[in-house]
């Protein structure tokens, strides 16, 4: 699947949310009702199913672990938030058109972020030869790391099987991508951890089509440097 590089993807929106919604309402011009009803369905179930609630939350202790990136770099968590405020952003995988966006929104955000005195840390279920076209084609500098077979994301609570009715139109695409058959996927959650290795700010919503918006993230970040 071809992902739209920045040339290629214009928007007169401004914030991220804005983005989001642009790309959201465009998709519902162009497909089936049926299909949408299957998607807003999909959306439906993950969120009856208690996710939001039973994920990691402010005040909760952050889950460490060490993560590899595409150049071979290990990273361990506690050892960045022992330095300083830690942003860390989950995204589904370069398929995902609006994963692309915010990843572009992040990444027109780094400095802001950087400045606040935090470090920016991608996860992502993607094999890191996927995480490096996706970057590649999105026009970011940012390395996400590897979350092999959502092994992290299982542990901040932020994982959930595909519902039934959308299972199918991602058994080919996961496995291509995250090289698993399982169909499983992380809420594109978004965490402000302290140096004290404590969450102060959670993005939490099974609507795929939502993220945090980089003001709001860059405010969590400069409450959680004080």
């Amino acid at each position: 699947m071809a992902i739209p590089t920045m040339a290629q993807e214009t928007s007169t929106a401004s914030t991220l949310s804005e983005q989001l919604a642009e790309k959201a309402a465009g998709f519902a011009k162009r497909a089936p009702a049926d299909r949408l009803e299957t998607f807003a369905k999909g959306i439906s179930d993950v969120r009856d199913s208690g996710i939001e609630k039973s994920a990691k939350q402010v005040g909760d202790d952050a889950v460490d672990g060490t993560l590899k990136g595409w150049k071979g770099d290990s990273v361990t968590l506690s050892k960045l938030w022992s330095e300083g405020p830690v942003v860390l952003m989950w995204y589904r995988g370069g398929w995902c058109p609006y994963c692309n966006i915010q990843l572009r929104a992040m990444q027109q955000s780094l400095d802001k972020i950087e400045n606040a005195g935090a470090k920016l840390v991608v996860l992502t279920p993607e094999l890191p030869e996927k995480a490096k076209e996706t970057a590649e084609a999105s026009g970011i500098s940012i390395v996400a790391l590897h979350d092999k077979d959502l092994k992290l994301a299982k542990q901040y609570g932020i994982v959930f099987e595909l519902p039934d009715a959308i299972a199918p139109m991602y058994q080919a695409r996961l496995p291509q991508y995250n090289g698993s058959d399982a169909m499983e996927l992380p809420l594109s959650a978004t965490y402000v951890i302290n140096s004290s290795g404590t969450i102060t700010y959670a993005f939490l919503d099974a609507d795929y089509k939502k993220r945090a918006e980089p003001s709001e993230v860059i405010a969590a970040v400069k409450a959680a440097a004080k």
